[in-house]
């Protein structure tokens, strides 16, 4: 399989200049989906932090990337929606996000911010023993008791000696604060106001609304990311008017 494809193909969250070059690198399978970004698009022609690939390599090389706490030496690894990535040697901590149109953003934190990320739950399991598992939307799993429910949001630890500790947990409920990650109001931060079940297959409609304007407007479940309950636990989002 070829490690590139056509720049013209690229995803438009990926935000980037279709006509410069005809190919651009592949983003491996991983933990989110086909509009993730390789860490090397977002080093080259997102940051300017690389002129070319062979210095994207060379950056990764000397571990001077961190995504989620962990060293990144591929340059095909995707990231998305709420990870962190950190240039330590540059002072630099990022967590990216999307824009009101869709696209990606790198919003720049201090390396406090850097030492946690948001994740939401997929679903949840009861494994050996009788222990839930916590399925969550990056892929990874974890212990925890059962008031964590599919949907909700954990605040979670990236630093390496409690790596996946719950710091905060956020309900998939009425009154809290959600971020739209699909459809056309992606990248709106709204609360929610009702949740109306629906039966059968189809996703149950939620309907938010945009405390700045008062404005009300409704979503899918799928496309709802919990970010906090009284008031968002993400101070920047990278588009405020």
């Amino acid at each position: 399989m070829s490690d590139h494809l056509k720049r013209l193909n690229a995803p438009d969250s990926w935000h980037i200049a279709k006509k410069t070059t005809t190919f651009i690198t592949k983003t491996a399978p991983g933990p989110h989906n086909a509009n993730a970004m390789p860490i090397a698009v977002w080093l080259r022609d997102h940051m300017k932090f690389a002129r070319n690939l062979k210095e994207v390599k060379q950056i990764l090389g000397q571990n001077d990337v961190i995504i989620n706490g962990r060293p990144c030496r591929d340059p095909k690894m995707g990231i998305g929606i709420f990870d962190i990535v950190a240039l330590p040697k540059m002072n630099k901590y990022f967590r990216i996000l999307r824009d009101k149109s869709g696209r990606h953003i790198s919003v720049e934190i201090d390396a406090e911010a850097a030492k946690s990320r948001l994740v939401k739950i997929r679903n949840k399991t009861t494994i050996t023993g009788g222990k839930v598992q916590l399925n969550l939307r990056d892929g990874a799993n974890i212990l925890a008791d059962n008031t964590y429910k599919a949907g909700d949001s954990v605040e979670v630890s990236i630093e390496p000696e409690t790596r996946f500790k719950i710091i905060s947990h956020f309900p998939f409920a009425v009154g809290n604060m959600a971020m739209i990650i699909g459809g056309k109001h992606s990248g709106n931060i709204a609360r929610i106001v009702e949740i109306i079940k629906v039966p059968g297959s189809v996703p149950n409609k939620i309907i938010l609304e945009d405390e700045k304007t008062g404005t009300q407007f409704d979503t899918i479940a799928p496309y709802i990311y919990i970010v906090g309950t009284q008031t968002s636990a993400i101070a920047k989002w990278g588009h405020e008017e």
